[in-house]
């Protein structure tokens, strides 16, 4: 059985600076929204697996964020940490129609 996606509103896609992060919050979850240089927006788990430090003022470079903390980078295509450091976040869908970007959860 499918489970239908709830879509959730970010922002108006103009508003997302590239290489910016923004968090948003989802039944309690947090969820970290970028936008690539290229356009793209990908989301990914809010919370870095190592200290739980907040990826959404991370630094993003090409595709991935360095956590502000102690700097593990985390993929935004699969959000696996890379090696030699372990762990992932959650990944997520994004859309963009009309202009405005949304996560599907």
């Amino acid at each position: 059985m499918t489970q239908v996606k709830q879509k959730v509103f970010v922002a108006n896609f103009e508003e997302l600076r590239p290489r910016i992060g923004r968090e948003i919050m989802v039944d309690g979850s947090k969820i970290a929204v970028f936008r690539l240089l290229d356009d793209r927006v990908k989301a990914i788990g809010g919370v870095c697996p190592h200290k739980q430090g907040p990826l959404a003022e991370g630094i993003v470079s090409g595709e991935y964020v360095y956590c502000p903390l102690h700097e593990y980078k985390v993929s935004l295509l699969d959000g696996k940490v890379q090696e030699p450091d372990d762990g992932c976040v959650a990944t997520y869908e994004t859309a963009i129609e009309d202009g405005k970007v949304y996560v599907l959860v």
